[in-house]
């Protein structure tokens, strides 16, 4: 993996157009890169928009990409009621404000990001194509690595701070531990430290076939080889089933955070199956 420039943050932020957008409970921040069609990037849990750092220059020479801090993570406010349906009806809410309801529309989701991605193409319709990566709410069984360590009671910055981050990184989110760079530290305590919606018991609820059932459009599925949070082959077969424009992905060497720690090879297989399925529809 090539190692990610420590000021290519600080850059994207200052490219990114900004929207903070009214909900019930309070707003959702938005940020907007790129031109061309609509496509919505939705992070994982214990996560934020930087969840894409590695992905967004890539596709943004294609499409507008909007990405959010989930309600309850990072700038967005917390909905009041700590439910799917809460976030959902948020992030839809506010959605629709940036890319009106009726518009065509791609999705991308990472890991609890890919469950919300499935909720919102069931409630929002006039999704063009999808894609999910390393989706929660499977269902299937999970292969943990080894425990994580707890964080929260430590001094912020610290030694055992970063070194507790850093595990959590090489147990959890990639397949090498040296692939762990000081960015992706950086991405994972940011978010970590921002989050406060708890997305575990959803993501561990299952739900993500039935909602993908009220989708018949293009779907990508794609999995690094070594993901802890699933069997990718057992988890793929149940979600592609009677399904014409489906492809199930599993990209060698690479862990849960299969877009950063794979980013080239995950660039290129997404691009090049929106822009070939996008072809094939027009």
């Amino acid at each position: 993996m090539s190692s990610f420039d420590q000021t290519a943050l600080e850059g994207l932020e200052r490219e990114a157009q900004r929207r903070r957008i009214a909900f019930a409970d309070g707003q959702v921040s938005w940020r907007r890169f790129g031109s061309g069609p609509s496509m919505v990037l939705l992070h994982g849990g214990h996560g934020r928009w930087t969840h894409w750092a590695r992905n967004i220059r890539a596709w943004a020479a294609h499409f507008t990409l909007w990405i959010p801090d989930l309600p309850g993570y990072g700038d967005s406010d917390k909905p009041l009621e700590p439910s799917m349906d809460a976030l959902v009806t948020a992030t839809l809410e506010t959605l629709d404000a940036v890319v009106p309801r009726g518009m065509p529309l791609r999705l991308a989701g990472f890991s609890f990001g890919a469950l919300v991605a499935a909720h919102l193409a069931l409630r929002r319709g006039a999704i063009h194509q999808m894609v999910l990566l390393g989706p929660a709410g499977h269902g299937g069984a999970r292969r943990p690595r080894g425990e994580l360590r707890s964080w929260r009671e430590l001094p912020k910055g610290g030694a055992a701070w970063t070194e507790a981050m850093r595990h959590n990184l090489a147990m959890h989110m990639f397949h090498d531990p040296a692939n762990v760079d000081v960015q992706a530290l950086a991405i994972h305590s940011q978010a970590c430290e921002r989050a406060r919606f708890n997305s575990k018991p959803l993501s561990r609820a299952g739900g993500l076939g039935r909602c993908l059932q009220g989708y018949t459009g293009p779907l990508l599925l794609a999995w690094g080889e070594h993901d802890v949070t699933a069997h990718p082959s057992l988890a793929a077969a149940p979600l592609m089933e009677g399904r014409r424009h489906a492809r199930a992905c599993i990209v060698p060497n690479a862990g849960h955070w299969v877009q950063y720690e794979s980013a080239e090879r995950v660039n290129e297989l997404v691009l090049s199956w929106l822009l070939s399925t996008d072809h094939e529809q027009s």
